[in-house]
This record gives structure tokens, sequence and C-alpha cells, in this order.
């Protein structure tokens, strides 16, 4: 596996784990939300300021997106389409 599909490998892995969604990352580092696809597409190669501009969006540690997944690991999967239900607070 090379760098940049470790990088959108581990990405993914996280933003998903987290229940965030390419755009709420992308507007909370503020980075375009293109470009967060692309980056787990492999078609962008991000800078390492942006790695870590997404490393502490994402509240981990930048080697966390240098992470190799075990051999048999199952890809990961992606967010459910659409948007969560407006949840009222009182």
């Amino acid at each position: 596996m090379d760098g940049r599909a470790l990088i959108a490998w581990n990405l993914r892995r996280i933003r998903v784990s987290q229940g965030v969604s390419q755009e709420r990352l992308a507007f909370d580092a503020g980075i375009d939300r293109a470009y967060v696809g692309g980056i787990e597409r492999k078609t962008e190669n991000p800078s390492v300021d942006i790695l870590e501009r997404l490393a502490a969006t994402l509240r981990v540690e930048i080697a966390e997106l240098f992470v190799r997944p075990a051999p048999n690991a199952e890809a990961p999967t992606r967010l459910k389409a659409g948007r969560r239900p407006n949840i009222k607070r009182s």
C-alpha cells in the first residue's frame, strides 16, 4: 500500500468511526470539502500541514494517518447517506 492509499484508508477509517462527514471535517479543519474527498480517493497529495490540521480536527495524533491495516482488514465503510435528523434540545 503506497503513502496516498495509506492516508486515504486511515482518514476514512477515523472519520467514519467518529461519525464525521467529509463536509464537517473540511469545515472544522478549514479545508475545502472536495479536497478532503480527493484525499480519500487518492487523487490529492496533502502536505504535512494539511495532515496535521486533519489529525488535530479528528483529535488523533498525525501518526494515526500512517497506521498500516492488518492484511485481512476490510476497507473502511462510508457514512450513511443523507442528513442527520434535526434533534430538538430543550
